[in-house]
């Protein structure tokens, strides 16, 4: 293989729910060879059990399938390959609707892959009683008090069986629960044909996933020095060049919006970062400080130098359960003396609820005054009172009924609370399900996934 391959990695989705301009674009207005596509957060993947729950169909992400309608054409034709985490808790389902997407455009000869075996929710007591705890990683609780609560529980796997259904052939290759870089690294892997413990390639790769895993985040969006930003209605999502010996270049199409330089780079490789020198992934553990960056002309950053070591023996386990309901209502107090009257609607809202018999606990009320520098609370100083406040006031409870209460009392504090309201054309709030997050770890040979590769 050549060491001057270069292979060209984009990625268009930073969460479920991001602009679909961004794949669009990335795949009409320049070259590309892959284009990976992030859909799955911790709270995403509850959600997506419970949508599998009502309907056996559902439990992807469905903007997925939409998107490949508009793009696959273009893919297809430039040979662009899609790899994507949209499967959610249903892999098969979604490969199901893909191959009805292709179909439909009366297209043939694309091969699509799925990665299952990250979704161990009905395993649960088998490998507890194999010896595996599941203690919660943030405050080291046992998972008894929560197990028949749970409703999701999905393993961060790597980039190996990704890179097995490449090469079987796939053009498209959805995964439930990897991790993010995993999406990019397996590219790579099969591309340069990289050893599973060349670990300072891997952690190459890791590094180039988590710069492109928020999309638009390291191409001048979500950044501090804002206004020198040109274009951001047509901001270009990144564009990867990748090299064999691990080193890359981030860049954008020509002609797109956006800013690619040192700053906003070091500033997506700060986001969501503990310990710089030890990142942990399923593929290998990478050393943050050993990034070298250098500007390479306008809009490009080379990054080499990354080192990386062996990954530990476990994974991690993203799980959740329900926890209680929530509710939030909200007001607006205008008017002189705003702030007082605000404060004391929210005092009338909780007497009168526990005027029902069984008043809402302090530590599980919510009030908060919009426009009192709530965002930056004791770092901005407030000049002078405003004339107007956005009262955002609720509660938290394993009693929906109790929650309901509280519901039907807000809007009567118009007519019987203080003067200067208005703003509850919206209607009465409803109390909505609380997901608890519960972070563990399990031992990776209790984790056996598959891969199946089809052609419509």
């Amino acid at each position: 293989m050549s060491q001057d391959k270069t292979v060209l990695i984009a990625n268009g989705q930073g969460f479920w729910g991001d602009s679909l301009l961004g794949p669009l674009r990335l795949v009409e207005e320049g070259p590309l060879d892959y284009l990976t596509l992030d859909y799955l957060a911790e709270v995403t993947m509850s959600i997506m059990q419970k949508q599998k729950l009502r309907n056996p169909n559902a439990g992807y992400a469905t903007d997925f399938v939409e998107m490949l309608r508009q793009i696959l054409p273009t893919c297809q034709k430039k040979g662009i390959k899609v790899i994507a985490n949209a499967g959610g808790v249903n892999p098969r389902g979604c490969l199901e609707a893909i191959q009805s997407v292709v179909k439909e455009l009366g297209m043939t000869g694309i091969k699509i892959g799925i990665v299952e075996g990250d979704d161990i929710l009905d395993q649960l007591p088998e490998l507890i009683a194999s010896g595996e705890k599941f203690k919660n990683l943030d405050n080291g609780e046992a998972v008894d008090s929560i197990l028949d609560r749970m409703s999701s529980a999905n393993v961060y796997i790597g980039a190996k069986p990704i890179v097995d259904a490449l090469a079987q052939g796939a053009d498209i290759v959805v995964t439930g629960r990897s991790t993010d870089p995993s999406l990019v690294v397996a590219p790579l892997i099969y591309e340069f044909g990289w050893s599973m413990d060349d670990f300072d390639k891997l952690a190459a790769g890791t590094v180039m996933g988590h710069i492109l895993e928020c999309g638009a985040q390291c191409t001048g969006g979500n950044y501090n020095d804002w206004r020198n930003v040109p274009d951001f209605a047509r901001i270009g999502y990144p564009v990867v060049e990748a090299k064999a010996d691990g080193t890359f270049v981030v860049t954008k199409h020509e002609g797109t919006g956006g800013l690619v330089n040192i700053d906003t780079i070091t500033s997506q490789l700060m986001y969501e970062l503990g310990d710089p020198v030890n990142y942990l992934g399923p593929d290998c553990t990478s050393d943050f400080t050993t990034i070298k960056l250098e500007q390479d002309g306008e809009n490009r950053v080379r990054v080499s130098g990354v080192k990386g070591s062996a990954p530990t023996p476990t994974y991690k386990v993203s799980m959740s359960y329900e926890d209680g309901y929530k509710i939030v209502g909200q007001l607006t107090y205008t008017g002189p003396d705003a702030i007082e009257k605000a404060n004391l609607a929210a005092a009338i809202l909780f007497d009168r609820v526990g005027m029902y018999g069984k008043p809402i606990p302090e530590a599980d009320r919510f009030v908060e005054l919009f426009g009192t520098n709530v965002c930056y609370k004791g770092i901005v100083k407030q000049e002078q009172e405003p004339s107007e406040v956005l009262l955002r006031v609720g509660a938290k409870s394993h009693d929906k009924n109790l929650l309901n209460i509280l519901a039907r009392e807000l809007a009567p504090l118009i007519t019987s609370g203080p003067v200067g309201v208005t703003g509850f054309a919206a209607g009465r709030p409803r109390p909505t399900e609380i997901v608890g997050y519960w972070p563990a770890l399990i031992d990776k040979t209790k984790v056996t996934t598959s891969v199946i590769v089809e052609e419509v």
